[in-house]
C-alpha cells in the first residue's frame, strides 16, 4: 500500500493539480454507451451497437456481471450485435456495416423495438448513424438510434439519451385525452444499480396500493413497449431519484404538457415510505382515506416484524456498530443514510457520492443532507477516484467502535483495514448474487436490516 501511495503521490506532484492526476482509480461508473443496458432493461427491446470490438462485452461485464451477476435478460449480454467497428470503418466509415448488421438482426433476433447506439469511434468519424436508421424507420421497423459515444459522458447521461431516443423517434405525438391515475416512473438505473429489479418492483407495489396504474417501463414488472406507448397519456410523471431523470421529465412535460413530481429521497422503510405515498396522494388528487389505508396496513406488519428485532438490537448494542459511511450513487447514498439515521439510529460518519452529477443539481444534493433529520444534518461530498475516497475513510472519526462501510467491492480491503463490516450496495457488487432482492420501500428496508446486522454479526464472530 505504501509503494502504491508514493507512486500515486509522485504523478500527482508530476500533474500538478493539487493531489490529482489525470486519471480515475477504480471506476465507479462506465461509459455512456452503456446505456445499451437501460434498452436491454425493457423487455422483448433488444440494442445493436455501432462501436469498437469489445465495448459491449466490457460493458456487460461490468455493469451486468460482476455487479450482482444479474446477467442480460432477453436482450442484453452475449445477444446484443455490434458492428466491431475496425481500422476500415475508420478511415472508410461504418455506415454500410451498421447497414448490413441491422438487416442481419432483424431476420435473426425477434423484438418489440432495437435500439442502435453509437460508441466513440462511430461518433469521431461522423458515421450519419441517423441517416441508416431512417431507411429502416420508412420501412416501418421499430428501430430508433442515440449517439451516446463515450465522451458524451457515463452511463447514466447514457441512460437520458436512451429514453429521450425512444420518446421522440418511437412514441412520438399525442394529443388525445389523459389517462387519471396513471404515472410514468423514472428512478434507478437499470443495471447499475445492483438492485433495481427488486426495487423498481417494490416501487409499483406501493405505488397501485395507494390505487394508481404505473408504467414502470424498465425491468420485470414492465409490460415492454407497450407502456412506453402510453407515458403520453399518463396524468404526471414521477421523478423519483436526486437528479436522474429530471432531464426525461423536463422533456415530458414540454412534449406532451405533462406535469412531473419530483422526490428525491427513495424511501426506506416506513417513516420515508410513508411520506413518500402521501406527497403522491397530494399530487395525484387521490383519496387520502385508501392511502391511510395501505400505509397502516403495511405499517402493521413492518412494525410487527421490528417488535421481533428490537430483543437482538436491545441485547447486542455493545457488538453493533455506532457509526457508518455510505460510498455510491446519489440516489442509494440519500436514500440509505435518511434510514440508517431515522429508523436505526446509527450516526453518519462519511458519505461520498460517486457518479459525477452534473453540477446543477449538487447544491439540491447537499441541501437533501443538512436535513436528514429534524436534529442531524451531515456534509456529503462528490468524488469519482476511489484513491481519493479511501484516503477520506481513512482519515474519518468512526469513534471507539468500527465502522459498518456501505460501498462497493473496492471498499472491502479497506473495510478489512479500518476493522469494520461492508455492506455492498453499488457498483461494483462483485460478492453479492441478486436476483430480486430490494433494499427499498417497506419489504426492502427488512431485507436491508437483516443484511445490516447479518454482516455485522458475522464480523463479529
Amino acid at each position: 500500500m505504501s509503494e502504491k501511495k508514493n507512486f500515486l503521490e509522485t504523478i500527482d506532484n508530476v500533474s500538478g493539480r493539487e493531489g490529482r492526476t489525470n486519471s480515475i482509480q477504480q471506476i465507479r461508473y462506465v461509459c455512456s454507451i452503456a446505456a445499451l443496458h437501460s434498452a436491454a432493461a425493457i423487455p422483448r427491446v433488444i440494442p445493436i451497437v455501432h462501436c469498437g470490438p469489445g465495448c459491449a462485452d466490457k460493458q456487460f461485464m461490468n455493469v451486468g456481471f460482476y455487479n450482482g451477476f444479474q446477467g442480460g435478460g432477453y436482450g442484453g449480454g452475449a445477444v446484443v450485435p455490434s458492428t466491431n467497428s475496425s481500422e476500415k470503418d475508420v478511415v472508410f466509415g461504418g455506415e454500410e456495416r451498421l447497414r448490413e448488421l441491422i438487416a442481419a438482426s432483424l431476420n435473426i433476433l425477434e423484438a418489440d423495438l432495437f435500439v442502435v447506439l453509437t460508441g466513440c469511434i462511430a461518433d469521431l468519424v461522423g458515421d450519419d448513424v441517423g441517416s441508416v436508421v431512417s431507411e429502416f424507420q420508412e420501412q416501418g421497423v421499430p428501430i430508433v438510434y442515440a449517439e451516446t459515444g463515450g465522451f458524451k459522458g457515463n452511463n447514466f447521461t447514457g441512460h437520458e439519451l436512451v429514453t429521450r431516443a425512444i420518446i421522440d423517434q418511437y412514441v412520438g405525438p399525442y394529443d388525445g385525452p389523459r389517462e387519471q391515475g396513471l404515472v410514468n416512473v423514472w428512478s434507478l438505473l437499470p443495471y447499475h444499480n445492483t438492485f433495481w429489479r427488486g426495487d423498481l418492483a417494490e416501487i409499483k407495489r406501493i405505488l397501485e396500493g395507494i390505487g394508481l396504474k404505473v408504467n414502470i417501463l424498465f425491468g420485470t414488472e414492465s409490460q415492454g413497449i407497450a407502456e412506453w406507448k402510453s407515458i403520453p397519456k399518463a396524468q404526471f410523471n414521477l421523478v423519483l431519484s436526486p437528479w436522474l431523470g429530471l432531464q426525461t421529465a423536463q422533456h415530458l412535460e414540454e412534449t406532451y404538457g405533462q406535469p412531473f413530481l419530483h422526490v428525491p429521497v427513495i424511501p426506506i422503510g416506513a417513516k420515508e415510505t410513508g411520506r413518500f405515498l402521501r406527497q403522491v396522494t397530494d399530487f395525484a388528487g387521490l383519496d387520502p382515506a385508501k392511502t391511510e389505508a395501505f400505509i397502516q396496513s403495511e405499517e402493521k406488519t413492518y412494525y410487527r416484524y421490528l417488535e421481533d428485532f428490537a430483543d437482538f438490537y436491545a441485547e447486542y448494542w455493545w457488538g453493533l456498530p455506532a457509526k457508518f459511511a455510505v460510498v455510491g450513487d446519489s440516489a442509494y447514498n440519500l436514500a440509505i443514510t435518511k434510514f440508517l439515521v431515522n429508523q436505526l439510529g446509527v450516526i453518519p460518519g462519511k458519505q461520498i457520492i460517486t457518479e459525477n452529477p452534473p453540477e446543477e443539481y449538487r447544491e439540491a444534493i447537499r441541501g437533501e443532507y443538512h436535513r436528514i433529520a429534524a436534529d442531524v444534518a451531515t456534509d456529503v461530498e462528490f468524488e469519482e477516484d476511489s484513491y481519493h475516497i479511501h484516503q477520506i475513510l481513512r482519515q474519518a472519526n468512526f469513534g471507539h467502535k468500527p465502522p459498518i462501510i456501505f460501498g462497493t467491492t473496492w471498499e472491502r480491503d479497506l473495510t478489512k483495514e479500518l476493522k469494520g463490516s461492508i455492506v455492498e450496495v453499488g457498483f461494483p457488487a462483485s460478492y453479492e448474487v441478486v436476483l430480486s432482492r430490494s433494499y427499498i420501500g417497506y419489504r426492502g428496508a427488512l431485507t436491508l436490516i437483516e443484511k445490516i446486522y447479518t454482516t455485522t454479526v458475522g464480523a463479529s464472530a
